[in-house]
């Protein structure tokens, strides 16, 4: 349970949004027309905005247990929030450079390279399964999609997603965002299939936070790196429509996934607000932070770029320490990688550290027993 100073300063937060923040215009759901289920997920993490942040696991669609069997290992305690990937196959030659991000046909990264043997729809619905699963039991489900380009189907090489310098050139993006033209239909094909899965969720009453295109102020994948109104922004409206208005899909929180901008020579990461939609296509504002890079303008111009919006730490590397953790309290959840929750400087005692603060909640601190979020009395 946690302190009273807490519990105060909760109910003093609600009062501030107008005692339910779901039922404030400026925070509701960006889709109109959102299922029960996503409004009242939306409404319990604007209650406990800059109150608490929620813990957060991703597992790689090719071993769903394995990372938070190593959380559960370390704390003792299971994370709020479950994190996968519908990914891609890793095809060529060098398949293997790839497999740190987790490739659907590949084994678990760093635990010797092999193809698995598993089909496309075999891992997506083992992943879709176990979402159902996980939600059940009262966690909160993320999902992303590491994307071949649209011609490609789902089996690339991975440069085809990190195309670095070889980005889409301003011709050949705006034929992707036109619509009718030949390649936005290979790219319909493409989503056309996630949707159908993602409808399984919305079947079965499982709110899902959707963060596609992720780092997109970076300068690695193919989407990333296209800024102004013609660029990066009509791709993300061109998925919310198809999404929202065709599939109908009303279960999604639509999570705009950026990396923390930084300066470093060809892997920079440019300022967030060159890549925003915009209020009105975007529920939550993410930043992925590797290289224990908390800088405090990371967290403060999200958050002011929303417009007091919810702002989330999407993907991790390395945890803050404390006082970064302690002075950034506005992140409602931060995920980290994989494989980085036992390693690359993540000690037990740095874990520990952050799954043990007064501001973190676990999954035995929320009660799901009438399937809706909420904080344990």
């Amino acid at each position: 349970m946690k302190t009273v100073s807490k519990i105060v300063s909760l109910l003093w937060l609600g009062m501030l949004l107008g005692c339910s923040a779901g039922e404030t215009s400026k925070f509701a759901p960006v889709n109109p027309n959102a299922s029960d289920e996503a409004r009242q997920l939306l409404s319990f993490l604007y209650s406990i905005q800059g109150t608490y942040t929620l813990t957060a696991q991703h597992n790689f669609v090719s071993d769903l247990a394995k990372y938070d069997q190593i959380v559960t290992d370390i704390t003792g305690k299971t994370p709020v929030v479950w994190g996968s990937d519908f990914s891609f196959n890793s095809i060529g030659d060098d398949a293997g450079r790839y497999q740190h991000c987790g490739p659907m046909n590949l084994t678990v990264p760093f635990d010797g390279f092999g193809f698995n043997g598993r089909s496309t729809d075999d891992l997506r619905q083992g992943m879709i399964d176990e979402a159902i699963r996980q939600h059940r039991n009262g966690r909160i489900i993320t999902l992303m999609w590491h994307e071949c380009f649209p011609t490609e189907g789902d089996s690339c090489n991975g440069s085809s997603i990190w195309a670095m310098e070889n980005r889409p050139s301003p011709e050949v993006w705006k034929e992707l965002v036109t619509e009718g033209t030949e390649l936005n239909t290979q790219w319909k094909r493409q989503v056309d299939n996630v949707a159908g899965y993602l409808k399984q969720l919305q079947d079965a009453k499982v709110p899902v936070l959707w963060r596609p295109y992720h780092e997109m102020n970076g300068v690695w994948f193919w989407w990333c790196n296209h800024p102004g109104d013609e660029g990066f922004k009509k791709l993300w409206i061109m998925m919310y429509d198809y999404f929202t208005n065709h599939h109908k899909l009303n279960n999604l929180i639509w999570v705009w996934n950026t990396n923390a901008p930084r300066d470093t020579p060809g892997d920079e990461a440019f300022p967030y607000d060159q890549f925003f939609p915009g209020v009105e296509y975007v529920d939550v504002l993410a930043a992925d932070v590797y290289g224990r890079d908390y800088k405090q303008s990371h967290h403060d111009d999200l958050y002011t770029l929303g417009g007091g919006k919810l702002i989330a730490l999407g993907e991790v590397g390395q945890l803050p320490t404390v006082e970064q953790y302690e002075a950034q309290p506005y992140w409602s959840w931060m995920m980290p990688w994989g494989y980085f929750i036992n390693g690359f400087g993540n000690s037990p005692e740095v874990v520990n550290a952050i799954y043990n603060d007064p501001r973190t909640l676990t999954l035995d601190e929320l009660d799901f027993s009438k399937q809706t979020y909420k904080l344990k009395k």
